[in-house]
């Protein structure tokens, strides 16, 4: 009986692991941007609900702008700095493709919103749909399945259409004519 085929490494399709090997540092730098946001978040949510007595959805939103911020701080001048230098235009002068900082966190807060409905759908799932109504299931279903699912869908929003490596630019258009 003949073996099916099995895909080797090669320099156009690497392995997952050497895939993996070459995102380490990519995801350890957003895990660590990410702690820092988290523990600015949470602290800042928890001093403006209790010190300060602003009510739960003022101080929800304003520590969640603020952890996204900090997040967005760190994965430009560090995860991704790289990649936040400007393009040269393939038809010289400036680059319009390549987005401004403002854009850029303009994307990062879309991304991060996004973020949390994810988080925001996985609790209504359990809650509404499943009926599972316990603090418990809560807990499991919006902090953990919701937070896995959006850390995931951040992770990929921030490096493809935040910080798009300078390859993802597309190169000037050829005309028939300039083919000669």
């Amino acid at each position: 009986m003949p073996r099916s085929p099995t895909r080797h490494s090669t320099p156009d399709h690497p392995s997952p692991a050497r895939r993996l090997c070459a995102l380490a540092p990519e995801l350890l730098g957003f895990a660590v941007a990410g702690s820092f946001a988290y523990a600015a978040d949470l602290a800042l949510f928890v001093w403006l609900r209790g010190p300060a007595g602003l009510d739960p959805f003022t101080a929800k939103s304003l520590s969640f702008l603020a952890g996204c911020t900090i997040a967005y701080t760190g994965n430009a001048v560090g995860t991704y700095r790289t990649r936040t230098r400007t393009a040269p235009s393939p038809y010289g002068g400036p680059n319009t493709r390549t987005p401004t900082p403002l854009r850029r966190y303009t994307l990062f807060l879309t991304v991060n919103l996004a973020g949390a409905l994810v988080q925001l759908a996985c609790l209504g799932l359990s809650h509404h749909v499943l009926g599972l109504t316990s603090a418990t299931a809560d807990t499991v279903s919006g902090a953990g399945v919701g937070m896995a699912l959006a850390t995931c869908l951040r992770f990929w929003g921030t490096r493809t259409l935040v910080f798009r490596h300078t390859g993802d630019i597309p190169v000037r258009m050829v005309s028939k004519a300039d083919e000669g």
